[in-house]
């Protein structure tokens, strides 16, 4: 089964983060295309409309099911191994989806003037299409 992380390529704290799930998953659940790839985006019907509001998680195996932004940020901590408790414990706090929200919403906003910009798109070597084409200098 595999997961379809749309992500940000020229934003590096967006970049950090997929290299982190990169080196703890190493292909195995989840595939990575930036959001800056629209050839990719439209083959799922996601425009650049929809990337304003953050990432994005497909479900491979139903890919009408999909999260987005901090929701999708959470489906991948508990898709993780152990994961899971970290979540469900997070969720059962009284207030903290929506402070969540509100703090993914602020960095999602704020991320090139907070985290710097990238010279050139991230492509990961776990592409989304398998014809990764990895040049990262």
């Amino acid at each position: 089964m595999n997961y379809y992380v749309i992500y940000d390529g020229n934003c590096h704290l967006c970049v950090t983060l997929v290299q982190l799930l990169e080196t703890l998953d190493q292909g195995k659940l989840f595939r990575y295309t930036p959001m800056q790839d629209e050839k990719m985006l439209r083959q799922w019907g996601i425009t650049p409309e929809d990337c304003q509001q953050g990432m994005i998680l497909i479900d491979g195996q139903a890919p009408e099911k999909r999260w987005q932004g901090s929701d999708a940020a959470e489906e991948i901590g508990r898709l993780l191994p152990v994961g899971s408790i970290f979540i469900d414990a997070y969720r059962a706090l009284p207030g903290m989806k929506w402070v969540g929200d509100r703090f993914y919403a602020q960095i999602r906003d704020n991320r090139y003037t907070l985290f710097g910009k990238r010279s050139s798109t991230y492509q990961s070597a776990y592409c989304a299409d398998g014809n990764c084409q990895v040049d990262n200098q």
